[in-house]
């Protein structure tokens, strides 16, 4: 009997041993990894870079840039520029600017594409986008489509989403006698201007 209770003592203490030296190495390895952060400009940054670069935050690019966070988060980076834009039912439109990602590198950036308006004439506009899971800068360059039912203005600020993959885009206008259906279809983003709106 007192054999028995030893090679069961035993038993059990070499099964805790091997139990332990599983379960040190994964919690080991648990404390050492840091929960990733997204990296990403915060709230604060943003607003201040709108304010330097429309001039000013009125109230409505204010609940819009409030409004985009509470749905994205934190952009990686942010697109500002202007854009000239015609209509006639169906139109186009041209813009360029510069991006800057989270890390500080700057970049000129060309847009252009075709634009589904409801009004007719033309208007030229500053475009402020905040960009979204940006890895690289090739990933931006190509067609991006406009996000159906994603349009809405805030007190004269108009911001829709442009969506390709896990890249998106909420490019935020002000003035909006804007063409309101100019998110349908696509924008096309590269690094050289062209002329061509497709």
């Amino acid at each position: 009997m007192r054999n028995v209770n030893r090679q069961f003592q035993y038993l059990m203490s070499t099964l805790l041993i091997l139990m332990l030296g599983a379960a040190i190495p994964a919690f080991a390895e648990n404390v050492a990894e840091k929960p990733k952060v997204s990296e990403g400009f915060t709230k604060e940054q943003v607003l201040e870079k709108a304010d330097s670069f429309f001039g000013e935050t009125t109230a409505g690019l204010a609940k819009a840039i409030e409004k985009v966070f509470a749905e994205q988060g934190s952009p990686n980076a942010i697109i500002a520029g202007e854009e000239v834009s015609a209509a006639l039912g169906v139109g186009v439109r041209y813009g360029q600017g510069e991006v800057q990602r989270y890390s500080g590198e700057v970049l000129p950036i060309f847009w252009q594409g075709p634009s589904v308006g409801f009004d007719m004439g033309a208007n030229a506009s500053k475009v402020f986008t905040l960009v979204y899971h940006l890895d690289d800068m090739d990933q931006l360059m190509q067609r991006i489509p406009g996000v159906d039912g994603s349009f809405y203005v805030v007190a004269g600020v108009g911001v829709n989403y442009q969506q390709n993959g896990d890249l998106i885009l909420a490019p935020i206008r002000t003035g909006v006698g804007l063409r309101a259906g100019a998110s349908v279809g696509y924008v096309h983003y590269s690094d050289k201007k062209s002329w061509i709106p497709f």
